[in-house]
């Protein structure tokens, strides 16, 4: 039983890391560049990072009960307000059916799992100045503290600030203290 971290440490330490490749959205008929990336073990990555500020929106991933596209509209008007301020737009999201995905909604889309694992691969590549967690919902959420933990700089809403509203006993002494 290895746990992640010592997993995640050895398979760097062996340089064993994705490359990123681009989608090919003319099946090789035209030439073409799209902003859309996913992750393979290969040789020459094809991600090209810039050294614009950039900011990392999570997104939802597959729509469940619970979890839908309520989250999706929230990271779209996040990317589209970020541009307007100026930053380069990186969104991760694995669901292919969603607004987050389009082409025009952020600079670069890595369709990856929303892991801790492939996160931070794409944070070390990309280097952002911020990651947002909050807008995709529960599953990017899930991920707050173990991004920050491994120095994801994570932005907005704090780690802490969301365990303490979903944890009920931290959350039920806050209310008590406050007298609510």
């Amino acid at each position: 039983g290895t746990d992640e971290a010592a997993l995640r440490h050895l398979r760097h330490a062996l340089g064993v890391r994705p490359v990123y490749k681009r989608v090919d959205s003319c099946a090789a008929e035209f030439a073409t560049s799209t902003a859309y990336l996913y992750s393979t073990y290969e040789d020459e990555c094809e991600a090209a990072p810039t050294a614009r500020r950039k900011i990392m929106v999570l997104g939802g991933g597959p729509n469940r009960i619970g979890q839908g596209i309520e989250f999706d509209y929230c990271c779209v008007h996040a990317a589209l307000a970020l541009r307007e301020d100026g930053f380069e737009t990186i969104m991760v999201n694995c669901n292919p059916e969603t607004v987050s995905t389009d082409y025009d909604t952020s600079d670069r889309l890595y369709f990856e799992p929303l892991t801790l694992e492939d996160v931070l691969e794409i944070v070390e590549l990309e280097k952002p100045v911020g990651v947002i967690v909050q807008y995709g919902g529960q599953t990017p959420l899930k991920l707050a503290q173990a991004l920050e933990a491994n120095g994801a700089p994570v932005i907005g809403t704090s780690p802490d600030s969301i365990d303490l509203a979903e944890d009920r006993e931290r959350f039920q002494k806050l209310v008590t203290e406050l007298g609510l």
